[in-house]
């Protein structure tokens, strides 16, 4: 087997993300993944948005951009670790489809085991000139999967069928604090230095990546609520998937590119895709809700 080591930032980060889709668990019950099963064209739609056009889209902004060729390997990294943790949060705080985020979290997890070494091999071949061997371990992701979010996940919704009201207090105040956890834990993994857990990361590298991070971001995001009207979903369909597929699992992206290919220079875009991602994301949903808020209205009502 092979083994991985770990910072206590890499651990802190795992118990954060846990803690977090636990209290996702807490908003859930058995009967909201019942419509997932009932009607899977939303879960469908996404899960093609983030492993097929995800990939595309960032093999299109880097090929056309000036970006040293690791950084271009490092978008295409971030691209094809879709979605995760942070992104059910944030469509649980702007109440969308759960049940749709975490599904989609969890069958992504399990694919990218298989796509991701396929896609990053082809994108150090082409980019770097590198044929590198990169292969997930399997048995380590499967249980990474289970812990971080089937785990707690299933914990939060038989807390909840127990007791419900323990479960509203929990949600209402916790949620904040994992907010700050998690920001935590990203600043001290953009500023700590390398032989702390960091990246070592410089002012100019930030600039050099931040506007393809951020063209990126606004182009997940344009794309999947356009293609989620175009295929009539509902709007809070459309911008759960939008959430899951602009947020983009930012500690897998950590691991392969610092850990399994032992270069933080590939690690640095999806860092920098971290620092902003997560209020983009929120301000981009809040605009679509505005923009669309009667028909969420009716929805939800």
């Amino acid at each position: 087997m092979e083994i991985l080591s770990f910072t206590f930032i890499d651990i802190f980060i795992s118990i954060v993300l846990a803690s977090i889709m636990f209290v996702l668990g807490l908003s859930l019950t058995a009967n909201s993944f019942k419509n997932i099963f009932l009607f899977p064209k939303a879960f469908f739609i996404g899960l093609g948005s983030q492993m097929i056009a995800l990939p595309l889209i960032a093999f299109i902004i880097v090929t056309f951009s000036n970006l040293p060729d690791v950084y271009k390997v490092g978008i295409i990294i971030l691209a094809v670790c879709p979605g995760g943790t942070t992104s059910g949060f944030v469509t649980f705080l702007l109440k969308g489809n759960v049940a749709l985020s975490i599904s989609l979290t969890a069958v992504n997890s399990l694919l990218t085991i298989f796509t991701i070494p396929f896609i990053v091999n082809i994108a150090l071949h082409y980019y770097m000139h590198k044929d590198v061997a990169l292969h997930l371990p399997m048995l380590t992701s499967i249980i990474q999967i289970f812990f971080l979010t089937l785990l707690p996940t299933t914990l939060g919704v038989i807390l909840r069928s127990l007791k419900p009201i323990i479960a509203e207090l929990l949600q209402k105040r916790i949620k904040y604090i994992l907010i700050l956890l998690l920001a935590t834990v990203y600043l001290i993994k953009f500023f700590a230095g390398e032989q702390n857990g960091g990246t070592g990361i410089t002012a100019s590298e930030v600039w050099t990546i931040l506007p393809y991070a951020f063209i990126f971001n606004v182009a997940c995001f344009v794309f999947s609520i356009f293609f989620g009207k175009v295929s009539r979903l509902s709007i809070r369909d459309a911008f759960t998937i939008a959430i899951e597929v602009s947020l983009h699992n930012t500690t897998l992206a950590l691991l392969i590119g610092g850990t399994l290919l032992n270069n933080q220079d590939l690690v640095k875009p999806a860092l920098i895709y971290s620092m902003f991602s997560f209020w983009s994301a929120v301000i981009f949903s809040l605009i679509t809700i505005w923009l669309y808020k009667n028909q969420l209205k009716n929805e939800t009502n």
